[in-house]
């Protein structure tokens, strides 16, 4: 874990509700998500990596919160306080050849930085992308320019298959040796009620000091009690008390 300072490039609307955050400094050792500080309040926001060069990191979220629509206002050239290196992320080690990506609203923009590192590797990657209705969509173009194929849901049917990434799942039957997941707990464990074999999955929790002292994000798992922060929040998908 390290406690470092960013400097923000960019922040600007990009869906509804839903902001791009593009902060310079150093990304070395990044991993699965950071903990924001945002001024004026007193817990850290944990947001999940959606892109890491050599001169910073993007980070996509959602304006949930009085802490969230405060960020949203923060203009460029502003400073903020980030702790890095935190947690443990997906392993793209773990896919032998064919990878599927099954995201659920902003859970595209972890699962769109490993679809990065698995296209380094050489591996094909089918990506799922679920929401509610079109103005809610992100990440679409960057996927569809890396992935080799990309199914979309939308509950309202506005954008390719009409219902859930489980439907879109079944239209496309795709060809995976191993899955990743991310998204609300009632999707993931749909997805994992709907397709066979192994995989990983990113869980989301409020967390309030990110690196496992707290246990406010404690989970019971079938290996005892697990910090998603700490220990995860990728965990196996097998691993996890659904």
């Amino acid at each position: 874990m390290k406690k470092q300072q960013y400097t923000i490039r960019e922040n600007r609307l990009i869906a509804a509700g839903t902001y791009k955050l593009v902060l310079s400094g150093d990304s070395e050792g990044q991993r699965e998500f950071v903990h924001l500080d945002i001024p004026g309040y007193y817990l850290r926001r944990p947001i999940s990596v959606c892109e890491a060069g050599k001169d910073g990191i993007t980070l996509i979220y959602k304006t949930v919160g009085e802490g969230t629509r405060k960020l949203a206002t923060l203009p460029e050239g502003t400073p903020l306080s980030v702790l890095t290196g935190l947690g443990r992320g997906f392993d793209p080690d773990a896919c032998r050849q064919k990878a599927l990506l099954v995201a659920g609203g902003l859970g595209a923009a972890p699962l769109y930085y490993l679809a990065q590192e698995l296209k380094a590797q050489g591996k094909q990657v089918t990506a799922i992308l679920g929401f509610n209705k079109e103005n809610e969509i992100v990440l679409r173009k960057e996927f569809e320019a890396l992935c080799d194929t990309v199914g979309l849901a939308t509950l309202d049917g506005s954008v390719g298959t009409k219902g859930f990434v489980t439907d879109a799942i079944k239209a496309l039957q795709p060809e995976y040796d191993y899955f990743y997941t991310c998204g609300p707990m009632v999707m993931m464990k749909a997805v994992c009620n709907a397709v066979e074999g192994s995989g990983e999955a990113s869980l989301e929790e409020r967390m309030g000091c990110g690196a496992g002292f707290c246990y406010g994000c404690s989970i019971h798992t079938r290996k005892g009690t697990a910090r998603v922060c700490k220990d995860g929040p990728v965990f196996k998908t097998e691993d996890i008390l659904w």
